[in-house]
């Protein structure tokens, strides 16, 4: 089970449903390996008190994530991480397009060239475009 130390701190936003805010920080946690497949999770009760949310709410939640078959809960048994791997691999892809497309959004007004959002997107990442590009072996290369 993830220990309380590492359990993020709850930061909630007012425009989405806390239940939904909560299932998208469980995806991120799976998505970055903070939470593996297989792995116990806090109980319902247990999650409230540590994400300071109604007991309801985290109920909700897990509801949520157990109909899109990011949980298992079988019987009185703890609930896990799914060991699904095309559930694990289709959480990394909704958030990465989640991502990109809020991303592209923000710029498209920009009318600015793929090629140069590309090189601005590799240096705030950290990865000079030149390596990149050679570990890549030009694939993709001149996509718009």
């Amino acid at each position: 089970m993830a220990g309380e130390e590492e359990w993020p701190e709850a930061a909630f936003n007012s425009r989405d449903p806390v239940y939904l805010q909560v299932v998208k920080q469980f995806k991120e946690m799976i998505a970055t390996g903070r939470l593996r497949g297989g792995q116990t999770v806090p109980s319902r009760r247990e999650l409230a008190s540590r994400m300071k949310i109604n007991p309801n709410t985290a109920q909700k939640a897990y509801k949520e994530m157990e109909d899109q078959n990011l949980i298992v809960t079988e019987g009185n048994s703890p609930s896990h991480i799914t060991t699904d791997a095309d559930v694990l691999r289709k959480i990394r892809s909704e958030l990465l397009g989640e991502a990109v497309k809020a991303f592209v959004e923000s710029v498209r007004r920009l009318e600015a060239p793929v090629d140069e959002l590309v090189e601005l997107v590799r240096k705030k990442y950290g990865r000079p475009s030149a390596a990149a590009d050679n570990n890549h072996d030009g694939a993709g290369g001149g996509q718009r």
